[in-house]
């Protein structure tokens, strides 16, 4: 009798509480916009206060493909150098120049993507609308001072670029 009333009573106390589970839910979601650096820029030094990239002063641009998988959805930012990431020690100003151009596309539809770019100081903005491979060419000189050499050593400059989603 006591294990009925014992049972009862458990029964009766259990139904009106009610229990809550949290059910986490996940995803994963990976960019459709990849970014890779197809060719690594090359400082020629023409003369004694010049650094540059192009090809007539002995330098190589670099070279930046974006590949889109989905038009649209990204726009790609890249700016050209504006300062040395190393060199050795300098006792004067640096003046900077640089741009970036499509230099190849994989659909003739990315041919505006030059004239539509926004461009600001050193960044360059490209709406990336159609999905498949662009290659960006980076230009960058550094001058230093007036009537300056520049000093022996090695320079250094970073071309960043990267994928943001609109």
């Amino acid at each position: 009798m006591f294990n009925k009333f014992l049972v009862t009573t458990i029964a009766i106390m259990s139904a009106g509480v009610a229990y809550a589970n949290d059910s986490l839910i996940t995803g994963t979601v990976e960019s459709k916009c990849s970014v890779y650096t197809t060719t690594e820029g090359v400082y020629g030094n023409p003369n004694p206060s010049t650094l540059s990239t192009t090809a007539a002063d002995g330098g190589v641009e670099a070279i930046i493909r974006m590949d889109v998988a989905s038009g649209d959805y990204y726009m790609g930012r890249i700016t050209h150098p504006n300062q040395f990431s190393s060199s050795p020690s300098l006792s004067d100003s640096v003046t900077w120049t640089g741009d970036v151009t499509v230099s190849q596309v994989s659909d003739p539809l990315m041919s505006g993507y030059d004239t539509d770019k926004v461009t600001y100081n050193n960044v360059h903005e490209y709406d990336l609308t159609v999905a498949g491979s662009t290659w960006f060419k980076v230009s960058s000189t550094a001058t230093y001072g007036v009537g300056k050499s520049l000093p022996a050593g090695t320079y250094t400059a970073i071309a960043t670029a990267e994928c943001i989603a609109k």
